[in-house]
């Protein structure tokens, strides 16, 4: 089977709104239905699950249904403090709901990432028959300056060589839960996403390049962003 585990328990603070920015309404529908529409309408997606906080779990349900999602395909559950708790708690119930196979996957991706495409899903899905860890990026168009007090240039990095991360990160889900439980604890305060968990495991993660309008919504002007990007989609 293939599952999708969408991390949405943020609470959005660099947004300055009254609500987690997964909430808030991109062209008249909440970002987060936009996103878990993206897998739910995908042809080879079976389950989509939503790690959430637990204050919004309702809304959420609710705004599911609103949307005319087929709610036997989707499982809402309760975030945990992290990303990284959220996507194990995820990956706990899935494992206590299905049998595993070698041949299972997941994609971990963002709540607050809306214009995720058809296709890097799809690429996604496909690696994981050349590998068993995988993740969407995009080459750095930036000079990137090392700084060890903050205040001067310690070292330039070779942005030849500097990818920037995008999601989803899709995996064999065996190959994942293996390199979990690989890890110790404090590997496990390093985890910043899935794909460092491989990386911590000394798994290799494959790169797929993604497309520049999977963006992260984080601030403002990502919203506003976000609407011209929607608007532009409509005028074309």
């Amino acid at each position: 089977m293939i599952f999708a585990a969408i991390v949405a328990g943020g609470t959005g603070s660099r947004m300055g709104a009254d609500r987690p920015k997964q909430f808030l309404e991109l062209a008249g529908t909440p970002v987060i239905i936009h996103t878990i529409g993206r897998f739910m309408h995908h042809a080879e997606v079976d389950m989509v699950y939503v790690g959430v906080h637990a204050e919004w779990a309702d809304e959420l349900e609710r705004m599911c249904l609103d949307a005319g999602f087929d709610m036997k395909k989707i499982s809402i559950l309760t975030g945990g403090v992290t990303r990284d708790d959220t996507v194990r708690r995820m990956i706990d119930r899935i494992t206590q709901e299905y049998e595993i196979s070698d041949s299972d996957i997941i994609l971990t991706h963002d709540g607050v990432r809306p214009f995720v495409s058809d296709t890097e899903i799809s690429e996604s899905i496909k690696a994981m028959q050349t590998c068993d860890g995988a993740t969407l990026c995009l080459p750095s168009t930036d000079t990137l300056l090392y700084s060890e007090n903050g205040r001067s240039i310690d070292s330039v990095a070779d942005r030849s060589k500097l990818f920037r991360a995008l999601t989803p990160q899709t995996f064999l889900l065996s190959s994942l839960i293996s390199a979990y439980k690989s890890l110790t604890a404090e590997q496990l305060e390093k985890v910043t996403d899935t794909a460092s968990v491989f990386t911590l495991a000394g798994k290799p993660v494959s790169l797929i390049i993604g497309s520049a309008s999977n963006i992260k919504l984080t601030t403002p002007e990502d919203m506003r962003l976000a609407e011209m990007m929607i608007k532009e989609k409509d005028d074309g």
